[in-house]
């Protein structure tokens, strides 16, 4: 243990050696008591033993419950360090995620990291990256989330398509599209090119999505959510 704490333990075998003197004074007082009562006349006047004894016993009575006391600090304190030295090791369980993620070039934003490639490909090769780093492309909950897409990259792919029914529109994880930020005219199919995913096309403006065709290549954003 640390040697700040060495006074504490002293102070406390202290009180314990002074326990244990005041406990043994007490009996050699008995004993003297006893002694003296049987040796001497009921005339002579004999030391206040019962004085004396009652300080004692109240002397001894104190240092009890100073000792309790002192063990109940000691142990209040030992509950601080150990609820301290397990917030501080999750802390550090929490860094070591966080350090790990910002190395393999990730980008931490309320919850969750965002992965932003550095070359292009497919919609569904695209996810399939994303996948393989447990994590899948990014799904737009919030309008804090939607401005925080747009100050990563250009054009980018995210996790919102129609590929399994034509005009309903849901995210990778299933869940349908409810608020969305198409540009003006978006989504329209195009030429009927079967324009059934979704690219960040115009990051300047709020309004920026773009269903274009699964087989373009372009950037895309992966988003894994860490729970803190």
């Amino acid at each position: 243990m640390d040697n700040r704490y060495k006074p504490d333990a002293s102070a406390r075998m202290r009180k314990l050696y002074r326990l244990a003197g005041v406990s043994l004074g007490l009996l050699f007082i008995l004993q003297a008591a006893l002694n003296i009562s049987l040796r001497l006349t009921f005339h002579v006047t004999t030391p206040d033993f019962k004085g004396i004894i009652k300080n004692l016993t109240e002397e001894r009575e104190e240092l009890k419950r100073e000792l309790n006391i002192s063990d109940a600090k000691t142990s209040d304190f030992e509950a601080m360090i150990k609820n301290l030295t397990e917030e501080r090791e999750e802390l550090k369980r929490k860094l070591n995620i966080f350090d790990n993620y910002i190395q393999q070039r990730w980008v931490y934003f309320k919850h969750s990291f965002y992965y932003i490639s550095s070359t292009t490909k497919s919609w569904p090769n695209s996810r399939n990256d994303c996948l393989q780093r447990g994590a899948d492309l990014v799904i737009i909950n919030s309008k804090e989330e939607q401005e925080f897409m747009r100050r990563l990259e250009g054009r980018t792919w995210i996790g919102l398509t129609d590929r399994e029914t034509e005009g309903t529109w849901r995210w990778v994880d299933g869940t349908f599209l409810s608020t969305s930020y198409w540009i003006t005219g978006e989504p329209n199919s195009y030429e009927d090119k079967n324009e059934d995913c979704v690219e960040i096309r115009n990051p300047e403006s709020e309004d920026s999505w773009n269903d274009a065709p699964c087989t373009y290549e372009k950037l895309w954003i992966c988003e894994k959510t860490v729970a803190f």
